[in-house]
């Protein structure tokens, strides 16, 4: 499905950190109409390297996503490329580009959704970082969110996610052409080393004993690696940073208004929510979606049982785990 990109302008924006983001943008599409009674509204923000054309995947007529029913806004994360980023900021650029949080990233978001005349919405969804959003719009504006499915993300980035992430970042920052972030040209081997790196996070143990990489046309490990080299390759690596400094830092107490207190954040949610994390995940595993929970008011633990690790839950990466996924989003908005 192909929507018209638009961007959204939200001025000179306060960060957490009282850091001023001027100009700043949020790249969004929409698919479909708000009803007269405005409860059809979906939220599915975009995940790390993600942009609003993979969300797109999974959205279309007689999908569970489906624009016939539903008024799902689809939107981009500051850093990604396509929102307000270090690659495309007139004024700041890479170098004078601030932190931005995920707080930062859902209260601007519902600046747009108060631009679009949305005043609840009907499920909150994500994949990855995309969860972990969803996560922080159910805890901070918890009577606005009637429903939250957070797929393989977690309200909290755990201490070994944050290392996984410090590994990559790692690899990049060690090409000297990157020039702490002051580069003139792609540092090309820091980007593919970036992403020879992450290969071996995104999927299983299994995944690659299985030779399950063939499914996704990849001849051999050495196959799969090269191919996730030259994707990161096209990535600017100070917008990879931006967002990976979000993922670090994600936490949805981290805030005035729970004080660092996780479990008070998670009991605030009221949404009923599914916490579905896939069973192979290195980074988000299902032993941490477990204990968030257990703290929930209404949540249900539905794992996706799958050997393809953490892209399992990507939108339309695998088709059976993708028909699991919407299976959820079915039962959550009914069909």
């Amino acid at each position: 499905m192909q929507e018209r990109l638009e961007h959204f302008r939200l001025g000179d924006l306060i960060l957490q950190s009282g850091l001023v983001l001027p100009d700043a943008q949020l790249a969004y599409v929409t698919c479909g109409t708000l009803n007269a009674a405005g409860d059809n509204v979906v939220l599915f923000p975009t995940y790390y390297t993600g942009t609003h054309r993979e969300n797109l995947a999974i959205v279309g007529t007689g999908r569970a996503l489906d624009p016939a029913r539903h008024f799902i806004v689809i939107v981009n994360l500051l850093g990604n490329g396509e929102s307000s980023s270090p690659s495309n900021h007139p004024t700041q650029g890479a170098q004078l580009f601030p932190h931005v949080s995920l707080l930062d990233n859902v209260s601007a978001q519902w600046r747009l959704l108060e631009h679009l005349r949305v005043e609840r919405l009907a499920l909150a969804l994500g994949w990855s970082m995309g969860a972990q959003q969803a996560y922080h719009h159910a805890a901070l504006f918890p009577e606005r969110v009637e429903r939250l499915l957070a797929v393989c993300g977690s309200a909290r980035t755990s201490p070994h996610n944050w290392v996984f992430l410090e590994g990559v970042k790692a690899a990049l920052e060690a090409d000297a052409a990157f020039a702490g972030g002051a580069y003139r040209e792609p540092p090309l081997k820091g980007l593919a080393a970036f992403g020879r790196v992450y290969a071996g996070w995104a999927y299983s143990q299994t995944f690659f004993r299985e030779r399950l990489y063939e499914q996704l046309g990849h001849a051999s490990p050495q196959a799969l690696l090269s191919a996730w080299a030259r994707e990161h390759q096209a990535y600017d690596a100070n917008d990879l940073l931006c967002v990976l400094s979000s993922w670090q830092r994600a936490d949805i107490s981290d805030n005035a208004l729970y004080g660092g207190d996780l479990p008070k954040a998670l009991s605030a949610i009221e949404a009923r929510a599914i916490i579905m994390p896939c069973s192979s995940d290195l980074y988000f595993p299902p032993e941490d979606s477990r204990v968030e929970v257990q703290l929930l008011r209404n949540a249900e633990l539905r794992v996706l049982d799958s050997k393809f690790g953490h892209i399992a839950g990507g939108p339309g990466r695998v088709p059976r785990d993708t028909a699991f996924v919407e299976a959820a989003i079915g039962d959550l908005l009914g069909r």
